[in-house]
């Protein structure tokens, strides 16, 4: 059975919709990885400043209980300055050393808190 000429205007009409649904899906991930990679991105700030958070306790804690010298609190902002962080709070109790340390990225405050000393016995 032969196709009539209207089935074949019917197929005519379709001709480039894949070039549009290609695009859209093109359009799709563009957008999802521009939303996707910051997030990431920011992800990767965060874990930095942990790392930061627990070398300034380290380094507090460490010159708490003489192993270093210096003030512990200033140590512990010179290790998360090296971090690329800043210590916001630094509280020594005996040789335990409690320390808060921020950082802003792209207008987000990240914030991370460690502690560092002697097991408890």
């Amino acid at each position: 059975m032969r196709a009539g000429r209207g089935t074949v205007r019917l197929l005519d009409a379709d001709r480039g919709s894949g070039s549009i649904l290609g695009l859209a899906v093109i359009g799709v991930t563009m957008m999802l990885t521009a939303l996707v990679v910051p997030a990431c991105a920011l992800l990767a700030v965060g874990q930095s400043v942990h790392n930061a958070a627990d070398a300034a306790a380290l380094a507090a804690a460490d010159t708490a209980s003489g192993a270093i010298g210096g003030v512990p609190c200033e140590m512990a902002a010179a290790a998360a300055a090296l971090n690329g962080a800043s210590v916001g709070e630094c509280v020594v109790d005996g040789l335990i050393a409690s320390v808060t340390v921020g950082r802003t990225v792209a207008g987000f405050d990240i914030v991370a808190r460690a502690r560092a000393g002697p097991p408890d016995g």
